[in-house]
């Protein structure tokens, strides 16, 4: 499985979104966040365990590497669709011009926190 961070956007047209109101944006990309980062972590635990498969295979056991899943899967598709639907909510916030106080923190923010929280565990 592909490391979450290595996932690119998939494009999402903002004219998805050009009849929202600023509420409206806002707490959609609320949930596109929140989905986002249950995603991540699912899928960093994925490829965590592929990785960890693989060299077991190499080192030990070689058929051991026939319990890899083999590709990324639907979470990975919709993970790429979640970060190209939160790029285009951005860009209609900004032709809205909503306040950047009120909106939610993006997915990327939120990882970032995780991490350096995981870190200082």
């Amino acid at each position: 499985a592909t490391n979450p961070d290595n996932i690119q956007a998939s494009y999402v047209s903002p004219l998805k979104y050009r009849d929202y109101d600023e509420d409206q944006i806002i707490m959609e990309m609320d949930y596109v966040g929140q989905r986002t980062q249950e995603l991540y972590l699912r899928l960093k635990k994925k490829a965590s365990g592929d990785k960890w498969k693989t060299g077991i295979g190499l080192i030990l056991f070689w058929p051991a590497l026939l319990a890899l899943e083999g590709g990324d899967g639907p979470e990975a598709v919709e993970y790429a669709r979640l970060k190209g639907e939160y790029e285009a909510l951005r860009q209609s916030a900004v032709r809205r011009k909503v306040s950047f106080e009120r909106l939610p923190p993006s997915p990327e923010e939120v990882l970032e926190n995780l991490k350096k929280r995981d870190k200082k565990r």
